[in-house]
């Protein structure tokens, strides 16, 4: 408990500088930490109107969330994959790139990064843009087809309206052009010449950099899951249903 209150009257400099995971809770609360740097966090919980204990609680939580590895995912059916990918769409949509937006508008430009954080300010919002776009697009087409697949496997589907499956881009396809587009945030990665940061760099971008890198990170894995193991599992999904489907037309 006296840690915890020592923790209320550290400066939020401080202790997002101890831990940079902080910043993004306080975003969740809805706290751009990099206004209130100079504030302990007990003031600024006390401006908001939320209780520290609360933030220092959803940090630890935070902190002990633990992703399932590439092999973990693979023992599970496809299912469950697609449920896992779009769980992690959400996160993205609703959480990272808000968090991150709110960054590359919000920090005070300092003279020394005032040219790069001008050029990412313009290059940002158009990566956010571009993603959101492959996330609609990916659950439009490849889930759907996905979903729709399920629906013919269990019998859902009468075979006159089934075959029309035939004529549709093979997953194949969608594999091959999904593992070209892979390296989105190399703009990005290029204008922070790989996040090097120098060492008279603020809290605010630190943590910038810091979390640009982890967002690469989490695509990167996240591109890998797709590649390795959703695209695998559908075309092999895709090739039993329309193996099925030549026999059921053979028997008719």
């Amino acid at each position: 408990m006296h840690s915890s209150k020592n923790k209320h009257r550290k400066s939020i400099a401080e202790l997002v500088t101890e831990n940079h995971v902080l910043a993004e809770v306080l975003h969740y609360f809805g706290i751009s930490f990099f206004q209130h740097e100079h504030h302990s966090l007990e003031e600024v919980c006390a401006q908001y109107k939320v209780s520290p204990f609360q933030v220092i609680a959803e940090l630890e939580e935070w902190a002990g969330r633990v992703e399932p590895t590439k092999d973990e995912l693979f023992l599970h059916p496809i299912g469950v994959l697609v449920g896992y990918l779009k769980k992690k769409h959400r996160h993205f949509i609703r959480q990272a790139l808000p968090f991150l937006t709110s960054m590359v508008e919000g920090i005070e430009m300092e003279k020394s990064q005032k040219s790069l954080i001008t050029d990412l300010r313009l290059m940002f919002p158009l990566f956010v843009d571009d993603f959101i776009h492959h996330i609609h697009e990916e659950e439009d087409t490849l889930f759907e087809r996905i979903a729709y697949l399920h629906e013919i496997e269990g019998g859902a589907i009468p075979l006159v309206e089934a075959i029309k499956v035939f004529e549709l881009p093979s997953i194949q396809k969608m594999a091959e052009e999904h593992d070209a587009h892979d390296d989105e945030m190399i703009g990005i990665r290029k204008l922070t010449n790989d996040y090097e940061i120098s060492g008279e760099a603020s809290v605010s971008m630190r943590v910038l950099f810091i979390e640009l890198q982890k967002l690469e990170k989490e695509l990167m894995i996240h591109a890998k899951i797709e590649n390795d193991l959703l695209f695998p599992k559908a075309v092999e999904l895709e090739r039993e249903v329309l193996r099925r489907l030549r026999l059921q037309i053979k028997n008719n």
